[in-house]
C-alpha cells in the first residue's frame, strides 16, 4: 500500500544476536495491563503563564520524558571486496516497561546487533540483553541491569479506545538528539503495514506528528502521558518526515510483550495450510502441511496425478495437477471468507489447542470442518 516505506531506525544486517538472561520475576500480562489504570505522575513547577494547550504539552513531556530510552547497536559485516570487516552502528528508541529493567522497542532497531547499549535519560548507560522478539509485529524486549530507582515506567493505556482527530504526542531520539517531543494527531486508524517476515501488521496508528530516523521505538502517548503507541515507520520518498507516520497499538504490544518476556518468543495458532489461490467464491487450498492441523482434519489441496500413455513401443508418464478435489474455503467460525486477510483475521485471535469450524467447498457441496489449531511462531 505504501510503496517509499522507511523504518525509522539505523539498524545493523547481521547473524550475531546478543541474548540476555532472563529473569525469575517477570510482569504477566495482569501486571502490564494494571499499568494502564495508574495516574499520571504530578508536574512540579508552576505553568500558570502557558496555554492550556502549553500545559498539557509541558505535562506530557515531563511525566514521560524519564521513561525514555536511546538504543545504540553495534555489529560487524564482512566486506568481501577488501577483505575486511566493517564495523556498523545503529541507533533508536525505546521505553522502560518495569522496575526490573524491561525496555520495550521495535524488532528492526535491534536486528542483528551484537551489541546494544541503552541509555536512559540521567546519562547512565547499561548493556542490554535481548529477550524476546516479535518480527511478525516488528515488537522486541531487551533487559538491562539498572537500579530500580533509576528506571521509570511508562503508563500503559488502550488503544481500542483511540478516535481520529484526537491530540498525540511522540517522545523518541531522531538523529540521535535524545528525548526529543513532537505533536500531531491520528490522522487514521485500522491501516496495515508489513513486516520485515512479510506478515501484515494489523490496527496500525497513523500519525502526523514528526518522526524521523532514530524515532523507531518510541512511545506514541495519549494526553494523559499514556502508551497508546510504539512508533515504527514513515512514509517518505527521501527517508525523512512528510507527515505521515506508522506506530503499533499497545494493545497488540500488551498481548506480545508477556509472551516475549515468558517464552522469548509468540506462540501463534497454525491452521495448517501452506498455499492458497484467492477467487471470486473463497480461498482454494492448493496444499495443507503434511500431518498439520488442516491435514488431520482432513482438508484437502490440490491433488497430483500421475499419468501413463503409450506412444508405439514407448510408455510416456507425465504427472499433473487435479484441482477437482481441492476444498475452497468461503467461511470460518461462521463468518464469510473472501480473502486470506479474512481467515488469518480469525485465527489470530485464537489460541494454540483451540477449535475452529471451517465451511468448504466439496465437489459442489458445502462442508463444515472441524479443525484443532496448531502452533507456529
Amino acid at each position: 500500500m505504501y510503496r517509499n516505506l522507511f523504518v525509522l531506525g539505523v539498524t545493523c544486517a547481521v547473524l550475531g544476536v546478543l541474548v540476555g538472561s532472563r529473569l525469575h520475576s517477570i510482569p504477566s500480562s495482569a501486571d502490564l495491563a494494571a499499568q494502564e489504570a495508574a495516574p499520571p505522575e504530578a508536574t512540579a513547577g508552576d505553568l500558570s503563564g502557558f496555554t492550556p494547550e502549553e500545559q498539557v504539552n509541558i505535562r506530557v513531556y515531563e511525566n514521560v520524558n524519564r521513561s525514555v530510552v536511546n538504543i545504540t547497536t553495534r555489529a560487524v559485516r564482512s566486506d568481501l571486496m577488501f577483505m575486511d570487516i566493517v564495523p556498523m552502528e545503529g541507533s533508536g528508541s525505546g521505553s522502560v516497561l518495569d522496575k526490573q529493567g524491561h525496555i520495550l522497542t521495535n524488532f528492526h532497531v535491534v536486528e542483528g546487533a551484537q551489541q546494544i547499549q541503552v541509555t536512559l535519560a540521567n546519562g547512565n548507560s547499561y548493556a542490554a540483553g535481548l529477550v524476546g522478539q516479535d518480527p511478525s509485529n516488528d515488537i522486541a524486549v531487551l533487559r538491562i541491569e539498572a537500579p530500580p530507582d533509576e528506571l521509570v515506567p511508562v503508563q500503559l493505556g488502550d488503544s481500542s479506545q483511540l478516535r481520529v482527530g484526537q491530540k498525540i504526542y511522540a517522545v523518541g531520539n531522531p538523529f540521535g538528539l535524545e528525548r526529543t517531543l513532537t505533536v500531531g494527531i491520528i490522522s487514521s486508524l485500522n491501516r496495515t503495514l508489513m513486516s520485515r517476515n512479510q506478515r501484515t501488521i494489523k490496527s496500525i496508528i497513523q500519525i502526523d506528528a514528526a518522526l524521523n530516523r532514530g524515532n523507531s521505538g518510541g512511545p506514541l502517548l495519549d494526553s494523559r502521558s499514556r502508551l497508546v503507541g510504539m512508533n515504527t515507520a514513515i512514509a517518505s520518498s527521501t527517508g525523512e518526515n512528510t507527515g505521515v507516520g506508522f506506530s503499533i497499538p499497545v494493545n497488540t504490544i500488551k498481548r506480545v510483550v508477556p509472551q516475549l518476556i515468558e517464552n522469548g518468543h509468540v506462540e501463534r495458532p497454525d491452521l495448517g495450510i501452506a498455499r492458497v489461490y484467492q477467487t471470486e467464491e473463497g480461498l482454494l487450498i492448493a496444499a495443507t502441511t503434511p500431518e498439520g492441523p488442516a491435514d488431520r482434519a482432513g482438508l484437502r489441496g490440490f491433488r497430483l496425478v500421475r499419468e501413463q500413455t503409450r506412444r508405439g513401443p514407448y510408455i510416456v508418464e507425465r504427472t499433473r495437477i487435479d484441482q477437482s478435489r481441492a476444498d475452497l474455503i468461503i467461511g470460518i467460525d461462521g463468518g464469510r471468507v473472501r480473502t486470506l486477510d479474512d481467515l488469518l483475521t480469525v485465527i489470530e485471535q485464537k489460541q494454540p489447542g483451540d477449535t475452529v469450524l471451517v465451511s468448504v467447498i466439496r465437489e459442489g457441496q458445502q462442508v463444515d470442518v472441524v479443525v484443532t489449531l496448531g502452533e507456529s511462531e
